[in-house]
């Protein structure tokens, strides 16, 4: 039987206690007074319309006592797409490798292209980790890069890469991955990334650039290979574990994407960072993939501002 198949993917009942089962593990959490099992579970209240609204709960702390469902307080909240269909969009674009097009969201789902693009903000929203915990450790090897990717606002198209916006990136062998939109690629934008990120007593690896030389020296060992002689490494010191990553994140930008605004760069990278650092080598499955990210949905909230009001929120 499909994956897709599943009820929680095809019945809006059974989409609600998925999404409770997988948020309120440890009992029902009100969103708006933050209290634990003090809800209980309302059935049959209709909407304007006549619909049985399903997942509603009712939060009976003396100084709450409002109704909710687990979609409230997450990305998901206000949605109007069912949510077996964002049950779908979250396990489509956790299981394809180099992510999937709004545009095809919204031919496979059977929603407009606008709710599918807003739809697919909204998982990328949820697969921003956040996490501030360095890389590495004692033995472990980290890889740092950098890669130029589209156009950043308001510069002309020119040779080579000064019109390009600058995406720095660390990968820990074995391990995660976790990229940055940065400015320019100065040691004032590069060194405190790195002496953020990635533990001391780490080796670092990186190529011949100049901003890593004085860095380097802040580690374990660093280990640099220089590309302009094509050198691409010598045993275990190279940077092609890097290089994957940014195949995999080009390929999936420029032939999947093909545009991405400068505003927005910094959702797709945490996408394609939530994907490489819970891949199968690491032991997460596409069903793992998906649970994870739907963790990260609550907490965050994005909303839409169209082209006549002043500007596009997304967080």
């Amino acid at each position: 039987m499909s994956v897709i198949n599943r009820p929680y993917f095809q019945n809006e009942k059974a989409a609600f206690a998925h999404l409770e089962k997988t948020l309120w593990n440890e009992g029902v959490v009100c969103p708006h007074c933050g209290s634990i099992d003090s809800a209980r579970r309302l059935q049959g209240v209709k909407d304007k319309k006549g619909n049985v609204r399903n997942g509603l709960w009712k939060c009976y702390a003396k100084e709450c006592r409002k109704q909710f469902t687990v979609r409230v307080g997450t990305v998901f909240e206000s949605a109007h797409i069912p949510l077996h269909k964002c049950l779908q969009a979250v396990y489509l674009m956790t299981a394809s490798k180099k992510g999937i097009s709004a545009h095809q969201l919204h031919r496979t789902l059977e929603v407009t292209y606008k709710s599918a693009w807003f739809l697919a903000h909204r998982i990328r929203e949820a697969m921003r980790d956040g996490t501030l915990a360095p890389m590495g450790g004692a033995g472990g090897i980290v890889e740092v890069d950098e890669t130029y990717i589209g156009k950043q606002a308001g510069h002309a198209k020119a040779k080579g890469a000064a019109h390009k916006n600058i995406v720095l990136t660390l990968v820990e062998r074995g391990g995660r991955a976790r990229s940055h939109h940065i400015a320019s690629f100065g040691l004032a934008e590069v060194v405190p990334i790195v002496r953020t990120n990635v533990r001391r007593e780490s080796r670092l690896m990186s190529d011949e650039a100049r901003q890593y030389v004085g860095l380097g020296q802040e580690f374990a060992e660093h280990g640099a290979v220089n590309h302009g002689v094509y050198e691409w490494g010598r045993g275990d010191i190279h940077t092609n574990t890097i290089e994957g990553y940014f195949s995999i994140f080009k390929r999936g930008m420029k032939g999947v994407y093909q545009h991405c605004a400068e505003k927005h760069l910094h959702r797709y990278l945490a996408e394609f960072d939530f994907r490489y650092s819970n891949r199968v080598a690491l032991g997460c499955d596409d069903s793992d993939r998906a649970v994870r990210a739907l963790k990260g949905i609550s907490g965050k909230r994005l909303t839409y501002r169209g082209p006549s009001q002043e500007k596009v929120s997304l967080g």
